[in-house]
């Protein structure tokens, strides 16, 4: 998918890895470059046009499809994160919330951007995944299930756009620098990398792509035997 002359849809968009996006799309020549936010003032990139979208809100996403009809590239980047476990207090809670962004907001995009997309030639969906949808670690448990939702999710609606040429792409990465990770003191890849590799994967045709080191030796990872767990 060549992003010269694309409209592109970015959720997220007013920082962070959207707003790392949406730079890199008009650098390589987006024609239009839609940067979708929760408060479009918070947009503030010159040559984009900010318009309003909660992922969480089924009516924002329908509304925002009847206004958006030219799209030929959609960016689910759009995403949270809590602290906590599955099985902590509040676990339950919190994992529904994070699942009500980071799953259902891609699926309500789908739905909605998919047709658009068929009839628009094909185009393309990226969504932003993460590390952890390969590895769930204590501190971060519920958001890595919800990003393991996610990355299946991925592969079922490639598997469903198939048929119409759309190209469905997973993006992996390890800590980013945004401010969903401000408090926690690692070493974090720059958003415009996530950009870059990312629409480098895109105009290769890829269906995957492992942004940095740490989402490629995860990755590798998941081939290891599984810990045994014997009863003492």
């Amino acid at each position: 998918m060549n992003l010269k002359n694309a409209v592109v849809l970015i959720t997220g968009a007013n920082r962070g890895i959207g707003l790392a996006f949406a730079k890199e799309a008009l650098a390589r020549g987006a024609r239009k470059v839609h940067a979708a936010a929760r408060d479009p003032s918070k947009v503030t990139l010159a040559g984009v046009e900010a318009v309003r979208l909660d992922v969480t809100k089924p009516e924002e996403v329908a509304a925002l499809a009847r206004q958006c009809g030219d799209v030929t590239v959609l960016i689910n980047n759009a995403g949270t994160a809590e602290v906590g476990g599955l099985l902590a207090p509040g676990g339950e809670e919190s994992f529904r919330n994070q699942l009500e962004t980071n799953f259902f907001g891609i699926l309500r995009t789908v739905r909605e951007f998919g047709p658009i997309l068929g009839n628009n030639g094909g185009g393309a969906i990226v969504n932003v995944l993460s590390v952890a949808s390969f590895r769930n670690t204590p501190v971060l448990s519920t958001y890595g299930a919800t990003k393991t939702a996610a990355w299946a999710l991925t592969n079922g609606i490639r598997n469903d756009l198939r048929g119409q040429g759309t190209q469905v792409l997973a993006v992996h990465a390890g800590p980013v620098d945004t401010d969903l990770t401000a408090s926690f003191n690692i070493p974090k890849s720059a958003p415009k990398l996530v950009a870059d590799k990312t629409f480098d994967a895109l105009e290769a045709g890829e269906g995957e792509v492992l942004v940095d080191d740490v989402s490629v030796q995860v990755k590798s990872g998941l081939t290891a035997p599984s810990p045994v767990y014997l009863n003492s």
